[in-house]
């Protein structure tokens, strides 16, 4: 039974906005701090996104973003925030549920990335979208490389890269290490096929 309202109206009989997802997937590639990103036809480049189904979730349609716009599976995105500037899109009134992830460059294949801090252009509202994104990855990084860009074992050199690439600014060896030390566990092992003294080689002290 279709509901109505007092006079006689469907929802479908009012104006209503179209709802999207737009992924901004991070990594950290080259000692920065990076996005994924996809070719529109047209020649501009977007975050993955599409809209959502009548008959799927948000977090459905983000994997399917992922999927379809960049080849990327197995990803499990958290929703980051509504984008709701009427202007945002110029085909017409829609909504974006954003949704995020900091995940291992490794996870990503060949995918296309570009340098959050150099990305150019963007179409939609989709820059205003990954400052957002950078936001939430820099506040996560309080606790040491919480989604392992780092690996399973790593020097405290390897991991304070990680941090200076997720924080976008250079962080002091001493300072840095009483930052975390307390939350790491040494593995007993050395680090091999370096240069130099072999370093300690850690691992996170929780998931």
């Amino acid at each position: 039974m279709t509901w109505r309202d007092s006079s006689g109206r469907t929802l479908a009989d009012y104006p209503h906005p179209s709802v999207a997802v737009d992924v901004a997937l991070l990594t950290v590639r080259d000692g920065q701090l990076q996005v994924l990103l996809h070719a529109r036809p047209d020649g501009t480049h977007a975050l993955p996104g599409t809209f959502v189904r009548i008959d799927e979730t948000c977090a459905s349609a983000a994997l399917r973003a992922l999927r379809d716009k960049a080849g990327v599976t197995g990803q499990d995105p958290e929703q980051l925030r509504v984008f709701d500037d009427p202007a945002r899109d110029d085909r017409g009134r829609v909504l974006s549920v954003a949704h995020v992830d900091l995940v291992p460059v490794g996870k990503l294949g060949d995918a296309l990335l570009a340098p959050v801090a150099a990305h150019g252009e963007l179409a939609f509202d989709h820059a205003e979208i990954v400052a957002h994104a950078v936001r939430w990855a820099r506040a996560l990084y309080a606790a040491p490389d919480p989604r392992g860009l780092a690996g399973d074992t790593f020097t405290l050199l390897e991991l304070q890269r990680v941090h200076e690439a997720v924080e976008g600014r250079p962080l002091q060896k001493d300072t840095f290490r009483r930052r975390v030390i307390d939350e790491l566990i040494d593995s007993g092992e050395l680090s091999s096929g370096g240069v130099g003294k072999p370093a300690r080689l850690y691992r996170r002290s929780a998931p």
